[in-house]
Parts: C-alpha cells; sequence; structure tokens
C-alpha cells in the first residue's frame, strides 16, 4: 500500500494507467473546455458513485470540464497526483497524512464518506467478536506498517497481545477467498467487501474501527490534488468539485438512479452488489456533516496525533496543508 512513497519518482504515463470510465462529454466551444483526470484507487465501486453521476449526467460537461476517470495502474493515485501527471485522485486521509511527513504535497479537497466505514471483518464461524478474540487467529494483511498499529491499539484496550497475532500478507486477494482459505479476519470497507459477503450468504462478525477510538475515525476515501494545481489553477479545483458535489448530491438523494449511472459507466460490475451497496452507503456519504465533502480540522489532528503516537508518523505535520473546504461549494474560504 505504501510502495507508492518509494516509487514517487517513477511515474507512469496516464495513457497506460487506466481506461475512461463513463461516456465521453463534448462541450460545443472546445476553447472554454479544461480537460483534466482523476485517478480511483481501486476498481470502480460505490466510492466512486458521485464521479460518474458527474460523468453520466453531464455536470463535469456544464462547468466546462473534460474529465476522463482513470484506473490505477502501477503508478496509484498518489504518485500521479504529486507529480501532475493527474490532476484528482482518490485516496485517504492515513496516506495524505504521510505524504504530507515526507514532504509531497498533496491535499485532500473532500471527505468522499463523512465517517470511517472500515474495520476488521470475520465470519461468524470465526467467533471474532471483539478485539480480545484476535488472539490466536491469523490476519490478512496488505503490508502496510499502520495495521500492526491499529490492530495493537484497540487490542491493548482489552489487555490483549498483538503478538499472539499471525500476520500473513494476502495482497489484493479477495477478502472471501482469504477468509475461507488462508485467515481468520481482514480489514474491509463495509460498504462494499461486507455487502457483498452477505449477499453471498456469508454472515460477518464486523468490528468498526470508529467503534474503538474517536481519533481512528478519519475520512477515507477522500478527494486529492496537489499543491500546484491549487495555487496556479484554483478555478481548475472548483470547478471539478463543484461538478462532484453535485454527483453525490445526487447520489444522496436519488441513490437507485445513481448506482444504474455508475453501472452504465462500469458494465463488469455486479449489479446486484452495486444496488445493496449504494442503497447502505448514499445516507453515509455526508452523514451529520452541514454539507457534502466537508472536513474538519479536529479528525486531522486527531489522526496525525494517533499516527505519531504509535510511530507510523515520524515526525508531526501541519494539518491545516493537508485539508481545504474551500473548494466545496458555498465554502467561506476556509477550514474548519
Amino acid at each position: 500500500m505504501k510502495k507508492w512513497l518509494l516509487a514517487l519518482s517513477a511515474v507512469f504515463l496516464l495513457a497506460g494507467c487506466g481506461q475512461q470510465g463513463g461516456k465521453d462529454q463534448t462541450a460545443k466551444d472546445t476553447k472554454d473546455v479544461k480537460k483534466v483526470s482523476v485517478v480511483l484507487d481501486w476498481t470502480p465501486n460505490t466510492n466512486h458513485t458521485g464521479l460518474y453521476v458527474a460523468k453520466e449526467k453531464g455536470f463535469f460537461q456544464k462547468h466546462g470540464l473534460d474529465v476522463t476517470i482513470l484506473q490505477p495502474g502501477e503508478s496509484g493515485p498518489n504518485q500521479l497526483v504529486a507529480s501532475g501527471k493527474a490532476q484528482f485522485g482518490i485516496s485517504s486521509q492515513e496516506e495524505v497524512t504521510q505524504a504530507r511527513a515526507q514532504g509531497i504535497p498533496l491535499v485532500s479537497i473532500a471527505a468522499v464518506i463523512q465517517h470511517n466505514t472500515s474495520g476488521f471483518a470475520s465470519p461468524v464461524a470465526k467467533h471474532i467478536q471483539s478485539p480480545k478474540d484476535f488472539e490466536g487467529k491469523t490476519y490478512g494483511s496488505w503490508g502496510s506498517p499502520v495495521e500492526k498499529a491499529v490492530i495493537q491499539s484497540i487490542m491493548q484496550l482489552q489487555k490483549a497481545d498483538v503478538n499472539k497475532v499471525k500476520f500473513l500478507n494476502i495482497g489484493n486477494t479477495d477478502f472471501l477467498t482469504a477468509v475461507k482459505r488462508d485467515v481468520d479476519f481482514a480489514w474491509i470497507f463495509y460498504g462494499w467487501e461486507g455487502i457483498d459477503a452477505e449477499l453471498k450468504g456469508e454472515k460477518l462478525n464486523m468490528l468498526y474501527l470508529k467503534d474503538f477510538s474517536k481519533k481512528l475515525d478519519y475520512y477515507t476515501p477522500v478527494i486529492i490534488t496537489n499543491e500546484k494545481l491549487i495555487q496556479t489553477q484554483p478555478d481548475i479545483a472548483k470547478k471539478f468539485m463543484a461538478a462532484v458535489s453535485e454527483g453525490y448530491t445526487y447520489a444522496i438523494d436519488h441513490p437507485k438512479e445513481a448506482a444504474n449511472l455508475l453501472l452504465k459507466g462500469a458494465p463488469d460490475l455486479d449489479k446486484k452488489l452495486v444496488m445493496k451497496s449504494q442503497e447502505w452507503l448514499s445516507p453515509r456519504y455526508q452523514d451529520d456533516a452541514p454539507r457534502w465533502g466537508e472536513q474538519k480540522k479536529e479528525v486531522w489532528e486527531n489522526y496525525a496525533d494517533w499516527m505519531y503516537d504509535h510511530h507510523v508518523l515520524d515526525k508531526r505535520i501541519d494539518v491545516q496543508k493537508a485539508f481545504t473546504n474551500q473548494f466545496l461549494p458555498d465554502a467561506k474560504g476556509g477550514e474548519k
């Protein structure tokens, strides 16, 4: 997950990193149209619905943008956005925080989901109902140092020993395949992998991170850009976020229709999964925030402090440089 921090200089050309999502949008006066790209963090899913809605309903075109939605290749969104090879991307608060600590100028410009919907999942048959039950079990890891830190921190709340957990790197192996074959539990987003498991008849025990610590209720995913674009082309960021905000607002108000637009843009997805996932996730995009995309300084400070205290970060960061609300519609230009 963190290879991008080591390979930032080896950025691949965008043409080889993904494919366009949705139909082409062509404005009548091409002189007024700005071509930009947004790189996903994974294969298309309901975390990305607002982007596909904005594409399919012409919201980008209305704001003078011709947007290409790219899937990540060898180079992910963080590398491409930091280097300027792509203007926007989907990332997470964790990755932006780590980037800032290393002097990489990524900036989060919107929270896709207001609260952390990720956590540790396991089939009910594994009998994992609390962090204490992680002892003696095998965890399916993707290889990030933050994983052990998170597991250790919540196990300590129950005086459990993380050294009694076996860590097995499963990479990008499908969650259900992994828990049936190799491991006992893994870290997932319930809104996609959890819904998928239950649609397939696999009942899960789900331990959400936000239920164990306020500091773990961070933003994931987020929409990112880089400091150079903010400084030199703020109008592009404003137009992009105006269209994307319309997309996610539509998805909040019309989950079924939005799911169908995602399927139109990414027809290889499982329709039943997309429809059920969208129904679950749409009310969680904005949740208790005053508007979709809103980010709070407190949330950024909490998680940055947690990462530093648990030795995931080597130094503290200036969180006010890591995010901004200034490009959200009706924003007053200041961080909250």
